[in-house]
């Protein structure tokens, strides 16, 4: 048996617990733990005009041009967040031979439902355009978040108005991920969100649920078991029942060692022996 990985999840565990009564971020913690290795980055890539529009993007060590390419969106309620944090998702992908591209997008007030899906349109349309650049693959390329990101995924996936912005359509797309996402969540109870959404006047078609077709891409769920944040019985078990009655391929999983947090802190190395979610990540990319 190996002992490093246990004693870094002893490690990033008691950490975490420390950073829970003190002024440190866990995901401090989970991006010191978690080094580079054989993989390196590109910072502070503009996808569009303006200052939270812009994205970072991690790369194996070696691409050749045929390199899948995922996008991640981070969660924070669509009232914070920063890229940065998520060095833990792009490098732990970039480890296993997919490029990450992880961009920041406007967040409430400054944006509100619809228009802050935008920007996480544009960093799709982007990464489709450039992505070749960086020695990735357009055609191989995946839309994933955690949370709220994962909402931000998944509206960019099933809502065709959200790419049609930017020239391009749902088909373009090899799939979608979704951690712990928020897919049919009205009435909404959390006050945070309510007026990212307008409540109580939200409108139907700001729910992911209501977008479900038949051109829908190949999707991948995944959530905790008792998640206290976002009911997975009704979101992803919801969207996964949805899709599969309009003949998409769904994987859907569930794990009992992971809150809504630390599914997504999972990825990160000091944490997978909670959940397997970077292996199903990268089965489900890599078509295993």
């Amino acid at each position: 048996m190996n002992t490093i990985p246990a004693a870094l999840s002893v490690l990033a565990l008691m950490a975490v617990a420390v950073c829970a009564v003190t002024a440190c971020s866990p995901i401090t913690v989970l991006n010191a733990l978690s080094p580079a290795g054989d993989t390196r980055s590109s910072k502070d890539v503009a996808y569009a005009a303006g200052p939270r529009n812009k994205l970072d993007i991690y790369l194996p060590e070696h691409v050749d041009g045929t390199a899948p390419v995922v996008v991640f969106f981070y969660g924070g309620n669509w009232v914070d967040g920063n890229r940065a944090d998520y060095a833990f998702v792009g490098r732990a992908l970039a480890s296993r031979g997919i490029i990450a591209v992880v961009p920041d997008y406007r967040l409430y007030p400054e944006v509100s439902y619809p228009t802050l899906l935008d920007d996480p349109s544009a960093a799709v349309a982007w990464t489709a355009r450039d992505i070749a650049r960086y020695g990735g693959d357009p055609a191989r390329l995946f839309v994933m978040g955690h949370s709220a990101g994962a909402y931000n995924a998944a509206m960019v996936a099933l809502d065709p108005r959200r790419l049609a912005k930017f020239g391009m359509k749902p088909s373009m797309l090899s799939g979608l991920i979704g951690l712990a996402g928020p897919y049919d969540f009205i009435p909404i109870e959390n006050k945070t969100t309510r007026p990212v959404f307008h409540f109580p006047n939200t409108p139907l078609d700001s729910q992911p649920v209501s977008h479900v077709s038949a051109s829908a891409p190949r999707t991948l769920l995944i959530a905790p078991v008792n998640d206290d944040l976002v009911n997975p019985k009704r979101n992803t078990g919801g969207l996964a029942r949805k899709l599969r009655e309009n003949g998409v391929a769904v994987t859907e999983r569930y794990f009992d060692g992971v809150s809504h947090t630390t599914l997504v802190g999972s990825i990160a190395v000091p944490l997978r022996r909670l959940g397997p979610t970077l292996d199903e990540v990268e089965a489900f990319v890599k078509g295993k």
